[in-house]
């Protein structure tokens, strides 16, 4: 399969990485500034225009800024084939915005950083007009990056800030844990956040492999009237405020960039 991918910064390259170990794509790649792709293999072929780019394949992925999607499209309208899958890694632009520019089949993929260690929940969605076959084809794609989730076009919001962003809430909750643990022990602040990051993931596996749910969890360990119950009370009575406000912000802040980029198209 021939696969272009749009745009060389962090995603883009990390997706040039992911997709390359298999043999069977052939991967094309354009980047506005060249010099950043002086350093790929020869097996990867690097175009000399978007336009050229969707003339030579079968999956054009943009790897670009929602404000920028507008101009790609655009470049690529007069070259890309009718049987080539145009998808976008940003769920800002609308599908009914990009159909503005090029009438065609499209998807929208959402990966999580988690993908460098194969362990994405990667989250698609489609427009009307792909087949059960671009589906199939495009999830098997990703597949090499982790799990594979189709969710509707109106929840990929909610949907990336579980997966996408998720990382990153995690890793700042977990933070805060660990410095306010340093105030209270003489433990090396290293050694405390090896200690925390190895109990959140066999916490998780523990949950995912034993089916057990956030409340098994809590009683399993919590006993009435110890040490656990106390901290545990305190989550439960402190942090849906801050949860709530999370999301209110995030998913706030996602509406206006997705308001901001339809505004480009019209």
């Amino acid at each position: 399969m021939n696969i272009g991918i749009i745009g060389y910064g962090s995603m883009g390259s990390m997706l040039v990485e992911k997709l390359s170990r298999n043999k069977d794509n052939r991967l094309y790649v354009y980047n506005r500034t060249i010099e950043k792709l002086k350093s790929l293999p020869p097996e990867i072929y690097i175009c000399s225009s978007n336009s050229d780019l969707a003339s030579k394949t079968d999956i054009i992925i943009m790897c670009v800024r929602p404000f920028d999607i507008k101009l790609v499209l655009s470049e690529i309208s007069e070259s890309v084939r009718a049987d080539t899958l145009i998808v976008s890694l940003n769920g800002s632009v609308s599908f009914a915005s990009m159909e503005k520019i090029i009438n065609h089949k499209m998807a929208k993929v959402i990966p999580s950083l988690t993908a460098e260690i194969e362990r994405s929940q990667t989250l698609v969605c489609f427009n009307e007009k792909t087949s059960e076959d671009d589906k199939i084809n495009l999830e098997s794609l990703f597949k090499c990056m982790g799990d594979v989730i189709l969710l509707p076009e109106n929840e990929m919001g909610m949907g990336s800030e579980l997966v996408s962003c998720m990382p990153g809430f995690i890793a700042s909750i977990f933070d805060v844990l660990c410095s306010a643990a340093c105030e209270h022990t003489s433990i090396p602040e290293e050694q405390i956040v090896s200690m925390v990051l190895n109990t959140l993931c066999s916490t998780g596996e523990l949950m995912l492999t034993k089916k057990m749910s956030f409340n098994d969890v809590v009683t399993r360990v919590a006993t009435k009237g110890g040490i656990t119950e106390e901290g545990t009370k305190v989550v439960y009575e402190k942090f849906p405020t801050i949860a709530r406000e999370l999301f209110e912000k995030t998913l706030e802040k996602r509406k206006q960039t997705a308001l901001k980029a339809e505004e480009i198209f019209g």
